[in-house]
């Protein structure tokens, strides 16, 4: 988006001549094509004839992982070279238009090349390799090779800064930033897949951005309750401190020393036997589970002695 689409005709010349510092910032031009001098010949197949061509080492291999003790499937690159020769686009038909010579493409983010060969050579293994293979925890599968070329002759659509130098028109990577792009597809196809690229992009940031709110969200509330709970916590302990000042004002101070230890509300009234404490009063020794232990020492009462204050 924001790219002038450019004809390539006996306009374009003009056009830049008028244009601010000689250059269309961001350009899209449609053409075929065409070597400048000398070509690239396919070392594969016959009479194949291009300016980009890049020659690949695919390693292909399983894994073990310790983990999941499965073999996984891994590729990597072990080699790769690319060639490339200077080239022009054309008019796709035989008219009388101008070239625009094409520069630095290896640096476009998208670059469109055609595999004219691939052969995949599987590795030859003996019993002593296998088991090889099987202590280190890697299982080579073999060499994949494949070339690929941009031929002479193929339609392309270029997106990148158009300069006028001198009397060469030239197509290079653009200052400003924005993505240099050779493709085989049309301009609208091309447009079509970036702002798809793009509406993909925006709904994954919205779900990340949701995603990060609901955890935000969870973690506020939890901190919130934890520290209602701390609160509510802190108002039990002052309404405890408060009703053992209740006691000791009512019972001239000497209630908190000999308050149940249950309920601390009522003062002890029974001798436990045969551990001999004196730490509940009536109702709670009856509310005890049977069999009724002693709530300090946890040995079992046999009988009980009530106290009485006179």
């Amino acid at each position: 988006q924001g790219a002038r689409r450019v004809q390539l005709d006996g306009d374009l010349r003009s056009v830049l001549l008028e244009a601010p510092g000689r250059c269309v910032p961001y350009a899209v031009i449609e053409g075929v094509v065409r070597s400048v001098k000398e070509t690239l010949s396919s070392q594969f197949v016959e009479n194949c004839k291009g300016v980009v061509q890049r020659l690949t080492l695919h390693e292909h291999k399983m894994v073990w992982n310790r983990t999941t003790h499965l073999w996984n499937y891994y590729e990597k690159i072990i080699h790769q070279r690319t060639n490339t020769t200077p080239f022009d686009l054309v008019p796709a038909e035989d008219s009388a238009g101008v070239s625009v010579r094409v520069l630095k493409p290896l640096e476009a983010a998208e670059l469109s090349l055609e595999t004219v060969y691939e052969k995949f050579h599987p590795s030859v293994q003996s019993f002593t390799d296998v088991i090889g293979h099987y202590i280190s925890g890697e299982r080579p599968k073999g060499i994949q090779e494949t070339e690929e070329m941009l031929k002479v002759g193929t339609a392309l659509t270029v997106v990148g800064e158009l300069v006028l130098d001198n009397a060469t028109i030239k197509l290079q990577p653009p200052k400003q930033g924005m993505p240099y792009y050779l493709s085989t597809v049309d301009f609208d196809s091309l447009l079509q897949k970036q702002e798809a690229s793009a509406r993909f992009w925006k709904i994954l940031t919205a779900l990340f951005g949701a995603t990060a709110c609901a955890v935000l969200f969870f973690l506020l509330r939890k901190q919130y309750r934890h520290h209602r709970e701390r609160q509510h916590f802190k108002q039990m302990q002052e309404e405890f401190r408060q009703a053992q000042e209740r006691l000791m004002s009512a019972e001239g101070g000497d209630t908190l020393k000999n308050a149940c230890v249950i309920c601390l509300s009522s003062a002890t009234s029974c001798v436990f036997l045969e551990c001999g404490h004196v730490c509940s009063c009536q109702e709670c020794y009856h509310a005890l589970p049977e069999p009724k232990k002693c709530p300090i020492c946890r040995q079992g009462i046999t009988r009980v002695v009530l106290l009485y204050k006179s």
